[in-house]
């Protein structure tokens, strides 16, 4: 990935787009240059937005031009090096698979011709990246799902996905921060807590940093929630070493 293209979204934004492809490596760049943007506090940048394989750059022109932003920008990209991409954390997020918690996970694995165990094996025994937040606070793109279980969403979608669900839609797995509609296959809960509007660091996790999800049995996950709704839980978190 030897250069990059500007896309003016508007005249208070700049979107460096690295690549028309979405794949990690491509994502892990994303993530590097954003948080060099961060670092070094550009004056008349007001925000920075990374996504999948792009960061949009909002700014204010009476401030910043945007020739010169584009200038500061290429700059920070040529100075992005293997040693220069932060490694980011790995959060284990406990999850309660299967009936009351996950109602769409006998049908789904029978689908795909396989025991639900074996579902929660595949599905629990990878790291996922999150490339991207949107959709809801909290909401969490992920990458890495074992392709021989991405399930086609549901034909009609439920208006209402209790918060902490785990749902299958597509390539593509993600927990529902928030009570919202929704029409991924639900295969699991977790009772973590990973959006709260009111806690220092509201989000859990940032972009760029991974997800494994741990099975738990029903009696581990309602003691586990009874510590997150008293402020006791401690969250599992590490550095991310590529495994």
């Amino acid at each position: 990935m030897n250069s990059i293209r500007y896309v003016v979204t508007s005249d208070c934004a700049l979107t460096v787009v690295f690549s028309d492809e979405i794949n990690e490596q491509v994502n892990i760049r994303v993530s590097a240059f954003a948080d060099s943007l961060k670092q070094n506090d550009i004056k008349g940048i007001t925000d920075i937005c990374p996504a999948y394989s792009s960061v949009m750059i909002s700014f204010d022109p009476s401030v910043i031009s945007l020739r010169k932003l584009k200038r500061k920008a290429a700059a920070l990209f040529r100075r992005i090096t293997d040693d220069a991409v932060p490694a980011g954390k790995l959060w284990e997020i406990p999850v309660c698979y299967g009936g009351k918690y996950g109602e769409d996970l006998d049908e789904t694995a029978k689908f795909f011709g396989i025991s639900s165990g074996e579902l929660v094996k595949r599905h629990s025994g990878k790291c996922y990246r999150i490339y991207m937040l949107g959709f809801l606070p909290g909401f969490a793109y992920l990458g890495g799902l074992d392709k021989t279980i991405a399930a086609p969403r549901l034909s009609a979608p439920r208006t209402a996905i209790p918060a902490g669900s785990v749902g299958i839609g597509g390539e593509q797995t993600g927990i529902y921060p928030l009570r919202s509609p929704g029409g991924w296959r639900l295969i699991g809960t977790t009772p973590l807590d990973v959006y709260n509007p009111v806690r220092k660091q509201p989000v859990l996790y940032s972009s760029g940093d991974y997800l494994k999800f741990v099975p738990v049995s029903e009696e581990k996950f309602l003691e586990i929630k009874n510590l997150v709704s008293a402020g006791k839980y401690e969250y599992i978190c590490g550095d991310y070493n590529g495994s």
